[in-house]
């Protein structure tokens, strides 16, 4: 019966594709659209399309030779699986008409993508059907994050299971309540210009509550030898290529705050990928290539949630600060019972917090007049939102990924056996293998 059940689904989903064609055309956009901006949105969602399957290159190259496929596939799944979520009603529980208090949007508005058709999004300048994409991209990448931390011990079957169940009860009210114009963090005036709450302290903290859930690989962590280093520096090249698009996309238009986003995000990965390998140095360690690329990623999940908010000056701070944190939360969870298998939660988790506040330190309206001025300007307000919003978000998902993990482990047992996990997931998993 186990076995009928995901056909079975695509089956209903076929059947609501009939019975839900989308072919309804809105009324006409409030506003006209533009060519420019629509032309850069079409750019950027590809290139945060690309970011996954840089993922999975950066994680699989981490992990052992005989974990590389499924981990990589892990992440390359929730391109498939996360899309026909987001397209069926996952964009509309995110951006639909809100009914939850400013956590949850309406089922109906989008449903099956209907309401998409010769309408701007928010009376803008691009169509409703390229912000959905825009934004599904964010939710497929996600998920996704999260693999690294229970890479090389968890079912296929019932990791997909878990990224459902995460896509609707983590994810999804995040993002209403951060970019939905009457979401909670939005009306409270929660700045989070890309994804530092939404995307990467969620994973951060889902992360770490599937490392403590898992428990420790029943291989000694010590012996883990990366398979291919050349497959994280492809991967690093491919994220940082394609958070072009995560950052300096989310200004919705080509103009001077994308401009602006992407200088902050080249920027600041640029000062941590350096700042990584120095305080290595410093600490007596030989610069790695590992190293870099951790930095350079540590950066960028840091200046997400700043980057259309803050000066190139301040991103350095950021980079830099953002680097020699995780670093050290690295070196403490190495020293831990905590078998976070390549270290999410130090690196996004802890990452996207620091980028968190120091957004509340340095953001100001110079940059984006719709912003607020942080601590470095003089203001008190942004910084301390930022601090409740930190503690909610932290408390939310860590607590809710603990819960999922106990029910879909109810639903579907998820470590492998520990004869599947000593051959290998790669053969264990899929019968596969390099």
């Amino acid at each position: 019966m186990k076995k009928i059940v995901p056909f079975l689904i695509l089956v209903i989903v076929v059947v609501l594709a009939l019975v839900y064609p989308g072919a309804t055309v809105a009324a006409k956009p409030a506003t006209t659209y533009n060519g420019a901006d629509i032309a850069w949105m079409l750019i950027s969602t590809a290139l945060v399309l690309l970011m996954t399957p840089g993922l999975a290159f950066f994680y699989g190259g981490m992990v052992r030779k005989k974990n590389v496929i499924s981990t990589m596939l892990q992440s390359f799944v929730c391109m498939g699986l996360i899309t026909i979520i987001w397209v069926v009603f996952g964009f509309s529980m995110a951006f639909g008409d809100d009914i939850g208090g400013g956590f949850l949007g309406n089922p109906k508005t989008f449903f099956m993508m209907q309401n998409t058709l010769g309408v701007a999004w928010l009376g803008g300048t691009i169509p409703v059907i390229l912000f959905a994409m825009f934004q599904l991209k964010f939710a497929v990448i996600t998920p996704a994050l999260i693999t690294g931390a229970f890479a090389e011990r968890i079912r296929f079957n019932s990791y997909l299971i878990f990224i459902t169940l995460f896509i609707v009860v983590v994810y999804i009210p995040l993002a209403h309540a951060t970019w939905h114009p009457d979401g909670f963090f939005f009306k409270m005036g929660v700045l989070d210009f890309a994804g530092g709450t939404v995307v990467h302290m969620s994973a951060g903290w889902a992360a770490l509550a599937s490392a403590l859930y898992l428990k420790k690989r029943n291989e000694v962590p010590e012996s883990h030898t990366p398979a291919r280093i050349s497959y994280v520096i492809l991967g690093t090249g491919l994220l940082w290529f394609g958070w072009f698009g995560f950052n300096a996309g989310s200004a919705l238009a080509s103009g001077e705050l994308a401009a602006t986003a992407l200088a902050t995000t080249t920027t600041a990965s640029a000062a941590a990928a350096m700042s990584w390998i120095f305080f290595d140095i410093l600490r007596g360690k030989k610069p790695s290539a590992m190293g870099a690329c951790i930095g350079a990623v540590v950066g960028l999940v840091a200046v997400t949630p700043a980057a259309g908010y803050i000066t190139v000056s301040s991103s350095l701070v950021v980079g830099i600060v953002a680097a020699v944190v995780s670093n050290l939360v690295v070196i403490w969870r190495s020293k831990t019972n905590i078998d976070d298998t390549l270290d999410v939660f130090p690196c996004h988790g802890v990452g996207g917090m620091v980028g968190m506040l120091l957004t509340g330190v340095f953001a100001t309206k110079s940059v984006n007049a719709a912003g607020a001025n942080g601590l470095f300007y003089g203001e008190t307000g942004l910084f301390v939102k930022h601090l409740i919003a930190l503690v909610a978000v932290s408390a939310f998902a860590f607590i809710g990924a603990f819960i999922l993990l106990k029910v879909t482990d109810l639903i579907s047992p998820l470590r492998v056996t520990p004869e599947d996990e000593l051959a290998g997931l790669d053969v264990s998993q899929h019968d596969e293998e390099l």
